[in-house]
């Protein structure tokens, strides 16, 4: 699920007790109170996720866009060359 605004953040880690890694906080506490930037930073973050796991061998990927088709077509987009789609 690509974070694209910084209260999810905050709402999934007190939901799940978990945490989030420093990289991603990094980008949380740069962009999160700017919405457009924080979307985007969302988008790069996710597509290099996925790109991580298709190098490690992973060949399918489900991603939950939360109701948010332009960022799911963004990652998709993003990844075009890779998936060869």
């Amino acid at each position: 699920m690509p974070i694209t605004n910084a209260n999810q953040v905050e709402r999934a880690v007190k939901l799940s007790g978990s945490f989030v890694p420093q990289r991603f906080k990094s980008l949380v506490d740069k962009f999160g109170h700017d919405p457009a930037a924080m979307k985007q930073a969302g988008i790069a973050y996710a597509t290099d996720q996925i790109i991580d796991l298709y190098a490690n061998g992973i060949t399918n990927v489900h991603v939950y866009s939360m109701n948010k088709p332009d960022v799911a077509m963004k990652i998709q987009s993003n990844l075009s060359d890779i998936l060869g789609k």
